[in-house]
């Protein structure tokens, strides 16, 4: 690959759910059927493990029985128990524990018990980091962020904590301030495809018409190839007839994040977070109408958003 930089592969437990109707879930592990050819194909904790192995990632994670938060009934419990399970046939398969961090995903749905009972299997264990999983699959964000303020709260502080799957802005800052450190998304290259940047005050939709007399950059306040060269006009022409656009929205997306990740960063450094977390909401929300799962995750985090809302009339 040439990537000189730390790499993290996924074990493929989210294609029990993504290609759930081509899987069958056993303990054994998952089989799929092939979308190309149609032949089974196995692929156990142990597999999953090997392949990481080989491929000599930094952080590897282990298979889990993923199903969608919006799933109730014994299935959640099932897949739960499933994974406590499976972790340790993926401890026991990893070949290179001194070279690859091998993190645990805390599972249970939606359902508080059931994740207290997944974290603290997974702590017990003792593992190099811990993933919050099956999130961002459908269920409401006020049942979202609370299940990752119950996970972080009780996995270990000195040890990274990863939400798997959360990608838009918003989320990532609710979750930082409620003590996560690591997320993974397709958003920002698939919004891209559909024409969407992201900036500082949300999304800009490129197709809109108005976008196609609109010579200022993209984000006058991002300093990426994107927003030096080219201008919301001339990739309003782009992302309704070539490719080319959705590529160039990409790479724009994809620093956004990433300065969004380094300004998070250092502003926990600094001192200076819950000030970051005001005016990153002041921006999105200039005219004070901050959500109210957001106000509700920041009163736990401990972070006073009230000059960022406007007062609800009576």
């Amino acid at each position: 690959m040439n990537w000189p930089r730390a790499l993290l592969t996924d074990s493929g437990g989210f294609q029990m759910v993504s290609l759930l109707h081509l899987a069958d879930i056993t303990e054994e592990g998952v089989t799929f059927q092939s979308p190309v050819d149609g032949k089974p194909m196995l692929l156990t904790p142990e597999d999953s493990i090997q392949i990481q192995n080989k491929i000599g990632a930094d952080i590897i994670m282990a298979l889990d029985d993923v199903v969608k938060t919006t799933t109730t009934g014994p299935r959640v419990e099932e897949a739960m128990y499933r994974t406590l399970r499976w972790i340790d046939r993926c401890i026991a398969a990893h070949s290179r524990p001194h070279e690859q961090n091998l993190f645990g995903i805390v599972q249970g749905g939606l359902d508080p018990q059931l994740r207290d009972i997944c974290l603290e299997g997974l702590v017990a264990r003792n593992l190099p980091g811990y993933a919050i999983g099956g999130l961002a699959g459908g269920e409401g964000k006020d049942a979202f962020w609370r299940v990752v303020a119950q996970c972080t709260a009780g996995l270990p502080e000195d040890k990274p904590r990863y939400v798997m799957g959360i990608g838009f802005p918003l989320d990532i800052v609710v979750c930082t301030a409620l003590g996560a450190d690591m997320y993974d998304c397709v958003y920002p290259t698939r919004t891209a495809r559909f024409g969407s940047a992201l900036v500082s005050e949300g999304v800009l939709r490129l197709t809109h018409a108005a976008m196609a007399t609109d010579y200022r950059p993209l984000d006058s306040s991002c300093t990426c190839m994107v927003c030096k060269r080219y201008t919301r006009a001339y990739l309003h022409t782009l992302v309704t007839k070539e490719a080319m656009g959705s590529q160039l929205v990409s790479y724009h997306n994809i620093s956004h994040m990433m300065q969004l990740s380094r300004n998070l960063h250092s502003s926990i450094l600094e001192g200076r977070f819950p000030e970051f977390v005001q005016s990153f909401l002041q921006k999105q929300f200039p005219k004070g109408d901050v959500p109210d799962w957001v106000c509700n995750a920041m009163d736990v985090a401990g972070i006073d958003i009230s000059m960022c809302r406007i007062p609800q009339s009576a």
